[in-house]
């Protein structure tokens, strides 16, 4: 009897280690798999952990040890924005490497504004053995065109920062909220008119390629903030011409409009390379600082110069190391056969082309002026100082309180 007992007290007591496991007896399908995520180890990185000291992605070394195959990056120019060779590149590789990845599980490529060299890219790394293709593609066609044959093939796709419409439905995108980038551009403005002391603000309404779905979006936030000042009489529209990413190209459209309407006293530009293009055309023409705001993207070198000149009101600063990270882990987590987590993937965007939602990262912009610089762009380190407040700029940096 004491013996029976005995093994009855030890089944029990193994019962009972089993059932805080897994539960004595049977178990519902879905604890089992969260028991097994759980412990398969699977890192989870989300949007606020993309920190500039890239410490997230060390942390998806374990990803990058399970995937196979290569991954592609397809950037479109060098032009449009000095972006792309700046920061895109630079921090897309620092993701791979941080993460563990060799020099040859990824290939970053620049098409310089050819679609068929990008799609000859592609096709390079598709037949190397590619499998997740990050597109930032010309123009929504191409992508798409490459997308597909990417999927085809069973390659996984992402679009990076341009969402490729028409392409494959189970693609995701990374980027910003493009519609919130045009909103603080708007919102910018504004607060830029109020500041400088405006007088009757008459703007003319610049915009970004109308063939790049991000032009589109940027407008409709900052046409958002804006129209109803136009509608109410306290602004002035006093056009919006065609939209164009070449800087020569938003100079002479510029030039144009101000020798038609020298009534024009504030112009919204969407990125900081357009409105260094139309700053040149202001200076010729000696229009005094703090005068006549002008708006921009991007952070670059010079937007923020302008900033602190005071011929441009601020800059959208999308933190350039975010993005990359973001579309980086998610391509490890394809890579391996992972579903991302929904800390990354935290979004979705329209395609109105498929009349789909596509599942999306957004990573978070902030507005950048004069007075949040040193704590935001300069903090953060991603452009060298003297870059910034080099040779004749030196003096003006230190005047704000910078270097």
């Amino acid at each position: 009897m004491r013996s029976a007992w005995r093994r009855f007290a030890i089944l029990g007591l193994a019962c009972t280690a089993l059932f805080l496991v897994a539960g004595c007896g049977g178990s519902s399908s879905n604890e089992s798999n969260t028991t097994t995520e759980a412990a398969s180890g699977t890192p989870q990185v989300g949007v606020d952990d993309l920190t500039a000291d890239f410490s997230a992605m060390a942390k998806l070394k374990p990803l990058a040890s399970q995937g196979k195959g290569m991954i592609g990056v397809l950037l479109p120019d060098t032009t449009t924005s000095t972006r792309y060779v700046q920061y895109d590149a630079p921090n897309l590789k620092k993701a791979f490497e941080t993460a563990g990845l060799s020099s040859d599980q990824f290939k970053i490529d620049n098409a310089h504004g050819s679609t068929s060299t990008m799609q000859q890219q592609a096709e390079a790394d598709i037949t190397a053995g590619a499998s997740v293709l990050l597109v930032d593609p010309l123009d929504p066609g191409s992508g798409a065109a490459i997308e597909s044959k990417a999927e085809s093939q069973g390659v996984k796709v992402i679009d990076y920062d341009r969402l490729v419409t028409g392409g494959p439905k189970d693609r995701y995108y990374v980027s910003f909220n493009n519609v919130e980038v045009g909103k603080l551009i708007g919102q910018g403005m504004g607060d830029c008119i109020d500041a400088w002391k405006v007088s009757k603000p008459n703007l003319l309404v610049m915009s970004g390629d109308p063939k790049d779905n991000n032009a589109k979006l940027f407008a409709q936030g900052y046409n958002s903030v804006l129209d109803p000042k136009f509608s109410d009489g306290t602004y002035v529209k006093v056009g919006a011409p065609p939209g164009t990413w070449d800087p020569p190209t938003a100079a002479t459209t510029f030039e144009q409009q101000f020798t038609a309407h020298p009534n024009i006293n504030a112009v919204v530009t969407p990125n900081d390379d357009n409105a260094n293009a139309v700053i040149a055309v202001l200076q010729k023409d000696k229009i005094p600082a703090n005068k006549f705001p002008t708006t921009g993207q991007d952070a670059a070198p010079t937007g923020l110069q302008n900033i602190l000149k005071g011929y441009q009101c601020g800059t959208v600063y999308k933190l350039p190391y975010a993005e990359p990270q973001a579309a980086a882990a998610l391509a490890l987590y394809l890579r391996a056969g992972k579903t991302p987590p929904s800390t990354l993937v935290n979004a979705t965007t329209r395609d109105d082309e498929l009349n789909a939602d596509i599942k999306s990262v957004y990573t978070k912009p902030v507005w950048v002026t004069k007075d949040n610089m040193a704590d935001t762009v300069i903090k953060d380190n991603v452009i060298p100082l003297k870059q910034i407040c080099g040779g004749k700029m030196a003096q003006v940096c230190k005047d704000a309180g910078i270097g």
